[in-house]
């Protein structure tokens, strides 16, 4: 079980997914295209250990997720994950469900935005994934199910109940919660889960230039930026604005608001280095 990853990301090889690194973009690549690209205990561990490591590595400024071979990720492999789990106590439950949330604690703590591209299925895990990411890429055939209802479990699974209901509503949330249908490309398009559409075949790539474009901008202040999103929720509106006007004092101390200056001044485009 992969528990912690040392050094640069760009040294590391991944064992149970896919981690290719060029320049500032990570790219994770879920890879077991001929069951969907399901999760293991492995991969969940992996994936969260890879986004734990991130926190330490500056020259990692944006990650991709991503799945092969037409599809996300179909959520828990039924007989590598699901089956198993029938024969744990309530202690070895607790155990794995906290592992699994500790993926989307590791997706949210991360500095570096994370860019999801949704094709096809992306159901439970899979959903969970796409949502707990910092912007959605989707094609028109992607079909999002939160869909732990149609086996006896409840909605609430890794932050669903917390997260989702900010992204497309109260209402929504709940419909795709309690039903477990799926939510298709246009309708998640419409309802905000999507930013926005591509063809099969463009999605990815228009994920990686997405995140290329955001590994360009000043990354501490995306890290503030990321970080401000996730605490704001449970403040009130004055408590944000102090917490707001404390993370711009710190960005203003850095060298990348001084380049952006000298940039202005000099009717140039800035070079951010992150410091």
């Amino acid at each position: 079980m992969i528990t912690a990853i040392s050094g640069p990301l760009a040294a590391y090889r991944a064992q149970h997914l896919k981690l290719e690194v060029a320049g500032a973009v990570a790219t994770l690549t879920l890879d077991r295209p001929e069951r969907k690209n399901p999760l293991t205990f492995d991969s969940y561990a992996e994936m969260a250990a890879i986004l734990r490591a991130a926190v330490h590595d500056d020259a990692v400024r944006a990650f991709v997720i991503t799945g092969s071979g037409g599809n996300f990720c179909s959520g828990g492999d039924v007989h590598e994950i699901i089956g198993p789990l029938l024969d744990r106590d309530t202690k070895g439950l607790m155990r794995f469900t906290a592992m699994t949330g500790e993926l989307v604690k590791a997706m949210r703590a991360c500095p570096q935005p994370i860019v999801a591209a949704v094709d096809g299925i992306a159901a439970g895990a899979g959903a969970i994934i796409a949502m707990a990411s910092d912007i959605r890429l989707g094609t028109a055939r992607a079909k999002v199910a939160f869909l732990f209802n149609r086996v006896g479990l409840a909605g609430c699974d890794m932050g669903a109940c917390a997260i989702l209901p900010r992204l497309i509503g109260q209402g929504r949330a709940s419909e795709l919660l309690y039903l477990g249908r799926s939510l298709g490309g246009e309708e998640g398009l419409a309802w905000g889960f999507f930013n926005r559409l591509h063809e099969p075949d463009a999605v990815q790539p228009a994920a990686a230039a997405l995140a290329k474009e955001i590994a360009e901008g000043p990354s501490f202040a995306h890290a503030m930026t990321k970080r401000m999103l996730q605490m704001e929720w449970a403040m009130s509106m004055d408590q944000a604005i102090e917490a707001e006007a404390v993370a711009q004092a710190l960005c203003m101390t850095t060298q990348d608001f001084r380049r952006a200056y000298d940039a202005f001044v000099a009717k140039q485009r800035p070079v951010f280095k992150g410091d």
